[in-house]
């Protein structure tokens, strides 16, 4: 008897093991340092505070990083449960819900250094220039429906500002801080040659957005926006920014 409650322990134990791992939210998000990058610690600031989150929420996590394209599409299959650094969009919210907003981003426009491109809020001043913009990425509500504007799609940032040093595009726009993040990793022909315009296009705030495939979507959306709450009430939140320097 006691060989056979020894049989079946052991088999619950390769049982319940599967379904532990199973039971992990399956985070995902493209390389967007400092807030998201494999290769920082804790996976960039925006992952770290979505993790530490959703652990205070009772959920256990693991992070992949690929291209952004991949993320969302990943999102819509439900091949992945969260995307760590989504701006809000109407055409995402057929795919995924929204937290609340939990970090804001400040996007400017970047120019080759010395030329007379000016923007002060109004998007007709930029349609005789081409842009690079990242493909699949949202940057405001005006922006993405403006037909006019000479959008040149690219993969990434980097690729972006590189194009924009050699003349190929003539702007380009990014989160303040992930554009500075990228510029002090240039060499200097790239980075001395370009500057931000001072005005901003938008200010987009940050949100986890949550796979409606997955059936506790809402569940998951409504205790992330907790933790959040209360790491801001403990102090948590404010650490972790000024671990990353912001």
């Amino acid at each position: 008897m006691l060989h056979l409650l020894r049989v079946s322990y052991l088999l619950g134990l390769l049982l319940v093991a599967p379904l532990a791992s199973a039971d992990k939210l399956r985070l995902v998000a493209d390389a967007w340092p400092p807030f998201t990058d494999a290769t920082m610690v804790n996976g960039g600031l925006a992952t770290e505070l979505v993790t530490t989150a959703l652990a205070r929420a009772g959920y256990a996590s693991e992070f992949e990083q690929v291209p952004w394209a991949r993320a969302l599409l990943g999102i819509d299959e439900g091949r992945y449960d969260v995307l760590v650094n989504a701006w809000y969009s109407d055409e995402r919210t057929r795919i995924g819900q929204f937290s609340g907003s939990y970090l804001q981003n400040r996007i400017l426009f970047i120019k080759t250094r010395g030329t007379p491109i000016a923007f002060s809020g109004n998007l007709d001043e930029l349609h005789p220039y081409p842009i690079a913009i990242v493909r699949g990425y949202a940057y405001s509500g005006a922006f993405d429906s403006d037909g006019e504007l000479q959008k040149v799609q690219v993969h990434n940032f980097p690729m972006a500002v590189r194009m924009l040093a050699a003349g190929r595009v003539q702007l380009t726009l990014e989160d303040e801080f992930v554009a500075r993040y990228y510029l002090n990793r240039e060499v200097p022909r790239v980075r001395d040659s370009v500057e931000f315009l001072p005005v901003p296009l938008s200010l987009n705030h940050l949100h986890i957005l949550v796979s409606l495939r997955n059936p506790d979507h809402a569940r998951i959306v409504a205790a992330f926006d907790k933790a959040i709450g209360q790491m801001q009430a403990d102090g948590t939140y404010k650490r972790l920014l000024k671990q990353y320097g912001l």
